[in-house]
């Protein structure tokens, strides 16, 4: 090659270069000022969704989950966070933010996608939930069959489905799920599940121990003097 002909070629790439930075760069999610321990409301950077919240909103105890609906530890973490967060839901908060592995799980990022979809209708926990509970049902399936897959989840939960598929490929729904990455990426997430309860990491061994999760919930309760749920 001339060098002339180098010359234009070094040129072009650091054209496409640029360009590419340049489109990184705008879609860049700004996260330096979030308090990753605290409840994030809507904002612009986030399509405008707030963190899901299941229990009381206002606690001051907060279980937080970054979580990937393909990931099968986070599979198996979910029955005992959901009897858990089930029984303090009176006392205290359950948040989960995505944190789909693409590289691994390439079923995980629509999956995310269909449950922040369902958020806009109000019927994110139910997705949620039908997600976990039936993982094993979708997590291999093809692009066009999960698609089918996930637009019947909606029409079960009553949603309509023109609207869930709309949301669905929308940028909402996709800033919402950049923005959750963003926060996690900022608390050093590398693995899901990652739990956290009040800011705390809480090990494997708690979190697929239904008794000692709910151990550290009652302490942690404690610890904030609230009273713990009426034994029934």
């Amino acid at each position: 090659m001339s060098k002339k002909a180098w010359i234009i070629f070094a040129a072009i790439c650091i054209i496409l270069l640029g360009g590419l930075v340049y489109i990184s760069g705008k879609d860049k999610v700004d996260v330096s000022n979030v308090d990753i321990n605290k409840i994030q409301s809507a904002s612009e950077q986030s399509g405008g969704i707030a963190d899901h919240v299941f229990g009381k909103a206002d606690s001051k105890v907060v279980l937080l989950e970054y979580g990937d609906f393909q990931c099968p530890g986070c599979g198996s973490a979910y029955p005992n966070i959901k009897t858990v967060t089930e029984k303090y839901k009176g006392q205290a908060a359950f948040v989960f933010r995505n944190f789909p592995l693409t590289a691994i799980h390439p079923n995980a990022l629509a999956a995310a996608a269909a449950a922040e979809a369902a958020g806009l209708q109000g019927k994110y926990w139910e997705l949620h939930d039908k997600l976990y509970e039936n993982q094993s049902q979708w997590s291999s399936l093809s692009a066009d069959k999960r698609a089918d897959f996930f637009n019947d989840y909606a029409k079960q939960l009553g949603l309509n489905i023109d609207t869930f598929k709309t949301d669905f490929a929308g940028t909402k729904v996709g800033q919402k799920i950049n923005y959750d990455i963003a926060v996690g990426k900022k608390a050093k997430v590398t693995a899901t599940p990652s739990i956290y309860l009040n800011g705390k990491t809480v090990e494997q061994e708690v979190w697929q121990d239904e008794k000692k999760l709910d151990e550290a919930f009652a302490s942690a309760l404690k610890e904030n003097g609230i009273a713990l749920p009426a034994e029934k």
